[in-house]
C-alpha cells in the first residue's frame, strides 16, 4: 500500500489548533503530511494567529511540483486570506477538484479561499466558522460540523478540528481505521 499523501499549506495567521489537529490525527492514520509555507520570500517560519510559530516542511511553489491524495486548509482569517492569495495553491486546489481527488478547509477558510475561487460546487453543501459574513458566501450551508460532499470535505473551526481530522482520516483509510484511531486518541 503506498502512503498517502496530505498537503497542509499555511501562512501567517493560520489557526494553530486546527493546523495540529489535522497533521497530528492524519500522521496517526499513517498519513505522510507536509506542511508548505504561502509566505512570501520563501519564508518557512509561519506566526500563527495566536502567536505560536510553525516551521513549514517546505514552500507552496515545491508542493505545486507534486499530486496529493488530500489538500486540507486550516483557517484563522490573516491564514485563509493569504491561501485565497496564492496563486500555485488555488491552481493546486483546482487540479484536485477536476481530478476528483479529497481537498477540504475549515473555519475561515471555505467561505475565504474555497468560495472566492469557486471550489465549492453550485448546490453543494458546506460549513464553515458560523458567523454570517462567512456563512452567505456559501449559498448551501449546512449548520453541521463536518460536512461530507462529494470529495470535498469542510468544518467549522478550532472546536471541530478533531471530528474534522478523523472525517479525513475516514476518506483517507476507511472507517475501521477511523474507530482505530479515535478510540486511540480517546474521541468518543
Amino acid at each position: 500500500m503506498t502512503t498517502k499523501q496530505v498537503l497542509v499549506p499555511i501562512a501567517h495567521g493560520s489557526e494553530e489548533i486546527e493546523t495540529t489537529c489535522i497533521t497530528d490525527t492524519l500522521t496517526r492514520f499513517g498519513a505522510k503530511v507536509t506542511t508548505a509555507s504561502v509566505n512570501p520570500n520563501g519564508e518557512l517560519l509561519c506566526t500563527m494567529s495566536r502567536g505560536i510559530q510553525v516551521q513549514a516542511d517546505q514552500v507552496i511553489e515545491d508542493a505545486a511540483t507534486r499530486d496529493w491524495d488530500l489538500i486540507v486548509l486550516p483557517g484563522g482569517v490573516a491564514g485563509a486570506e493569504a491561501l485565497r492569495d496564492c496563486a500555485p495553491l488555488i491552481e493546486l486546489l483546482r487540479k484536485q477538484k477536476s481530478s476528483n481527488k479529497l481537498f477540504g478547509a475549515i473555519c475561515a477558510a471555505p467561505a475565504i479561499a474555497l468560495a472566492t475561487h469557486g471550489l465549492i460546487e453550485e448546490g453543494a453543501a458546506a460549513t464553515c466558522y458560523p458567523a454570517p459574513h462567512f456563512q452567505e458566501t456559501i449559498p448551501n450551508y449546512s449548520k453541521e460540523r463536518v460536512v461530507v460532499t462529494g470529495n470535498m470535505i469542510t468544518s467549522q473551526g478550532p472546536g471541530t478540528s478533531i471530528q474534522f481530522a478523523l472525517t479525513l482520516g475516514e476518506q483517507l483509510f476507511g472507517k475501521e481505521k477511523r474507530d482505530e484511531i479515535a478510540k486511540q486518541m480517546l474521541v468518543d
